[in-house]
């Protein structure tokens, strides 16, 4: 499955009933819910990195990336906009990048 993929997939859960989708259940939440979930899961990825456990830190990389879709759905950010975003940056130096920034 790719990130596009997982996108339209969440994307079509926006319609789903919340309670026969966990997907549809988060966005029911609204953008705050999921931000938060989000958050828990990056924490808990961060965690496994620091351990060195590989296996925890790839199954954790994949809700990081399942709820930062799930976030940006909730609040209406597609990941084609995401995606062109890091076509823009490509060729510029992370440090040009970062000290252009407002």
């Amino acid at each position: 499955m790719t990130l596009d993929d997982l996108a339209q997939l969440i994307d079509a859960r926006k319609s789903a009933d919340p309670d026969s989708s966990w997907t549809a259940k988060l966005l029911a939440k609204g953008p705050e819910k999921c931000a938060e979930k989000f958050g828990e899961e990056a924490i808990e990825a961060i965690i496994e990195a620091v351990k060195g456990d590989k296996a925890a830190l790839t199954s954790e990389a994949a809700d990081v990336l399942y709820h930062l879709l799930v976030m940006l759905a909730a609040s209406d950010v597609v990941l084609g906009d995401v995606m062109a975003e890091l076509t823009r940056r490509q060729g510029t130096s992370g440090i040009a990048e970062k000290a252009a920034r407002p």
